[in-house]
């Protein structure tokens, strides 16, 4: 053979090799938000926004070796409402500590020419902060300077938007097939639980009250209607007493229905808000919780006028779970809890446990450390 020949050859054979070392090129893509927006991003991004800090739990669910290699910039919520977390991952990944952070669209208080100036490929926003994001003008302010911005959700209508936006990050991210893998471990966990019920006969389904952050403040009670906790409660194979009260995912219920209706289980979402309620009545649930004390709290939770006469308190069914669950794609270990709780007998072996273990060696960069849930009563 010619060497001319040879040489272009070992050339071309060269340049194969260099390209398939390379990440893939990045491409202009069409997604679909959770509002229907039509949005073009160039794809797989490498520089990202988190509108909300604790959208690391999706980041860290399908960057698992490298969770903040794309984040440039994030809202300073994390270290406040899940500061067991944010202790978590810095001490892994002690660089977050100098990430740009930005306040929340809700208080009005993003700054737009900071998140410019970081020159982002993508800004993500839950679907809660679009009010507010509308009234600044903020996705035609970055549109013009060829910044888009793509809604998720997992807090607002979870059991309709994980999925899709999961989907879609997957996309975004070149991970589209670590998103299915989790889409399905999260439906077949989810399985577990519903098919189960579905094949028992003659289900008797116990009157639940969810009290969202109980103790957070003096008032009685914030609650979820049919979506979130009240939905994850329906999976489970209990009836949610706010379903009929309060017509959204989010709502207050007075003291007297809570005694009239008299539920058989009481479930409060808790976690540490040390940060906005010093030392206050909330359960202070997360990783590495301390037990004896979220215990504690649940109890003293128990001993106002709403609760402690009803059935729940009596028979000693009172449960304490982490809030977080509500705002992350991690629900369906949640759902499995809340089972074992209303069937303990049914759900004899499933240990939700073991499926947060899971969920953490097999899709998360942290280990798994306990303390997101608690009971009171013998055995608990």
């Amino acid at each position: 053979m010619p060497t001319r020949q040879l040489f272009l050859r070992g050339l071309a054979a060269f340049a194969g090799l260099v390209a398939a070392t390379l990440p893939a090129a990045a491409e202009r893509v069409t997604v679909t938000d959770i509002i229907g927006r039509k949005v073009e991003v160039e794809a797989p991004v490498s520089k990202i926004i988190l509108g909300e800090g604790r959208q690391i739990y999706f980041v860290g669910a399908l960057d698992k070796e490298e969770p903040f290699k794309r984040v440039v910039g994030w809202r300073d919520d994390l270290g406040k409402a899940d500061p067991e977390t944010f202790r978590a991952y810095e001490t892994r990944y002690p660089q977050i500590a100098k990430l740009p952070v930005f306040g929340g669209m809700k208080e009005g208080a993003f700054d737009i020419e900071q998140a410019i100036s970081l020159k982002p490929d993508v800004l993500f926003l839950n679907i809660e902060a679009k009010v507010a994001s509308d009234e600044a003008k903020l996705v035609e302010k970055l549109a013009a300077v060829g910044i888009p911005v793509v809604y998720v959700d997992f807090r607002e209508k979870p059991f309709e938007h994980t999925e899709p936006s999961m989907r879609l990050i997957g996309k975004l991210f070149g991970k589209e097939q670590i998103a299915e893998d989790f889409i399905k471990y999260r439906a077949d966990q989810i399985k577990v639980v519903t098919d189960r019920l579905a094949n028992t006969k003659d289900l008797k389904r116990p009157l639940v009250m969810v009290e969202r952050a109980g103790g957070f403040s003096d008032d009685c009670c914030m609650s979820f209607g049919n979506e979130n906790f009240g939905k994850m409660v329906d999976f489970a194979g209990g009836r949610n007493l706010a379903t009929p009260l309060i017509p959204g995912t989010f709502g207050t219920i007075n003291a007297e229905r809570i005694v009239a209706d008299n539920p058989d289980v009481v479930i409060v979402t808790g976690n540490n808000w040390d940060a906005y309620v010093p030392g206050g009545a909330w359960v202070g649930l997360g990783y590495g919780a301390d037990m004896t004390e979220a215990r504690r709290k649940l109890a003293n939770l128990m001993k106002r006028p709403a609760f402690t006469q009803t059935a729940a308190v009596k028979n000693g069914n009172v449960h304490g779970i982490w809030h977080q669950f509500y705002n992350s794609p991690y629900q369906f270990v949640a759902i499995q809890q809340i089972a074992k709780w209303l069937h303990p007998e049914l759900f004899r072996d499933v240990d939700p446990d073991a499926t947060m273990r899971v969920l953490h060696e097999r899709f998360l960069p942290l280990p798994y450390e306990p303390g997101l849930w608690v009971s009171l009563g013998a055995g608990k």
